[in-house]
């Protein structure tokens, strides 16, 4: 076999490992941890941004009043899961005894942005125009910024504070637990050949302008603080990411963003994001209005 060959197979094997080191560990069971006075609702529906039927789960309270509008948050996964995570992983239902309907959409592995390559997988657009707008025209919905949340463990981290600064006029608080913030700065590194090229697919070539745009540090400096919304976040004090978010908090208090930031015990697992659960959900119901 030629070098080259040689080559290509161990870029597939490492390729197929893309992402494992963000994909939660496994769980005992596999089942929605729900509360009493809630119901789980799967749905499908067609969105234009990817050209294709995508499916997202909603938790929500048993019983509303008729015309009663309910205040939404936006549950983003990390890689290596799926839409389900938030509901199986974690205590977040009981949030919709509270009156809150909980969203959870499939975001495969694509960081929630519009990539690069395929350029047809335009996920930044299916979150903030199709998804939204099926969810306020099927659930009895808010429909203001004020009463919308964003929050996201690892890629949904990442997914979570660049929507929510990306659109400011969406999101009245934003969520980064364990956030991946700086996968688009990220160098390469030999060990993850197979992440490195998944990575440059979606934001494009180092030094390019569509990694430069999708760049969470850019962002910030880029944006309006005083329309920007809160931001809360965490991460673990045996993570790796840790790092680059003292760098990117640093940023936010240089720029004077109304923001929180928690250096929590535990790595990177929904042991340590679930134990954040009663401290986000604090903070976004303060910072709602």
């Amino acid at each position: 076999m030629s070098r080259a060959g040689q080559f290509m197979i161990v870029f597939v094997i490492l390729a197929l490992s893309v992402g494992c080191h963000e994909k939660p560990p496994a769980q005992p069971g596999d089942s929605p941890r729900l509360t009493k006075n809630v119901r789980l609702q799967d749905v499908t529906f067609y969105s234009a941004a990817l050209n294709r039927e995508m499916t997202y789960r909603v938790i929500l309270p048993a019983a509303i009043l008729s015309g009663k509008k309910l205040p939404v948050v936006y549950l983003l996964h990390g890689g290596g899961g799926g839409f389900r995570d938030w509901s199986n992983y974690s205590d977040v239902a009981r949030l919709a005894e509270n009156g809150w309907i909980l969203v959870m959409p499939e975001g495969n592995s694509s960081y929630y942005t519009n990539a690069v390559d395929p350029p047809q997988d335009r996920y930044e657009d299916y979150i903030v125009k199709d998804l939204i707008a099926d969810v306020e025209g099927r659930f009895p919905a808010e429909r203001e910024r004020p009463h919308r949340a964003i929050v996201g463990v690892s890629m949904g981290g990442f997914g979570a504070i660049t929507l929510a600064l990306k659109h400011p006029d969406l999101f009245g608080f934003a969520a980064g637990i364990s956030p991946a913030l700086d996968v688009p700065s990220r160098p390469f590194s030999i060990k993850r050949m197979g992440q490195y090229y998944q990575h440059r697919r979606i934001f494009g070539p180092w030094g390019s302008q569509h990694r430069h745009d999708n760049d969470p540090f850019v962002i910030a400096r880029r944006a309006n603080q005083v329309q920007a919304p809160y931001l809360f976040l965490s991460c673990g004090d045996q993570e790796g990411l840790l790092p680059a978010n003292r760098q990117f908090a640093t940023l936010l208090k240089e720029n004077f963003f109304e923001f929180e930031f928690h250096v929590v015990k535990g790595g990177h697992n929904w042991e340590q994001w679930n134990a954040r659960l009663p401290e986000w959900t604090k903070s976004m119901t303060e910072h709602l209005k």
